[in-house]
């Protein structure tokens, strides 16, 4: 099971101790912020060889695709049909998750449970290397997600993917108990973030 070293909100050194901690692959939420992080990466990748794998876990905006593409490895929320148009279309052949909403919570990106099969094939026949599916899950207590990611084990199994990237800081273990094969940690590797930056007055 893969550990995916959440960095948001940090800064570039929470990335650096991420690979230096050993976890090959970091996440990351918002476009701008990802992008403001490139020349630590590409110091990683300079002096050490050790350039992480990311993962984009955010809710994307298919106006940012392009300037992500060549930064972003594999793409964990792709879940309407423009996504996976502007994904194809900038990053020809890219690696993607679908996601899904299987807690049916608005405020959650993620694709209904019924619409993630057409979607996985859409993104095949467009050129994309489907690795498989992502999920938050329902907010509350760890147990209350625990339906949320059977439903999706049993999803990646219907559409054929072997990736299923549930479970953050306060649900993991309920997520490894119904199969994740990838948990999205942040507060419990580098601590609480630190609030936002104000901007100067």
């Amino acid at each position: 099971m893969a550990v995916l070293a959440v960095t948001k909100g940090f800064g570039p050194e929470a990335i650096a101790a991420a690979v230096i901690a050993g976890c090959p692959s970091v996440g990351e939420n918002y476009a701008q912020e990802l992008l403001a992080k490139l020349d630590a990466l590409d110091a990683l990748d300079a002096l050490e060889g050790r350039r992480p794998e990311v993962h984009f876990i955010g809710r994307l905006q298919s106006r940012k695709v392009r300037a992500l593409a060549g930064v972003v490895d594999v793409w964990q929320t792709i879940d309407r049909p423009v996504l996976v148009d502007e994904v194809a279309r900038r990053a020809p052949g890219a690696r993607i998750m679908v996601q899904v909403n299987v807690s049916d919570e608005p405020q959650k990106g993620g694709c209904a449970p019924g619409e993630a099969p057409a979607l996985v094939t859409a993104a095949r026949e467009a050129g994309l290397d489907v690795e498989g599916l992502m999920t938050v899950g329902r907010t509350g207590r760890p147990d209350a997600a625990r339906e949320g990611f059977r439903m999706l084990r049993l999803l990646a199994d219907e559409v054929g993917v072997r990736q299923r990237s549930m479970g953050m800081s306060e649900d993991l273990e309920v997520a490894v108990s119904e199969g994740s094969t990838m948990v999205r940690v942040g507060t419990a590797l580098f601590g609480d973030r630190p609030p936002p930056a104000q901007p100067p007055k």
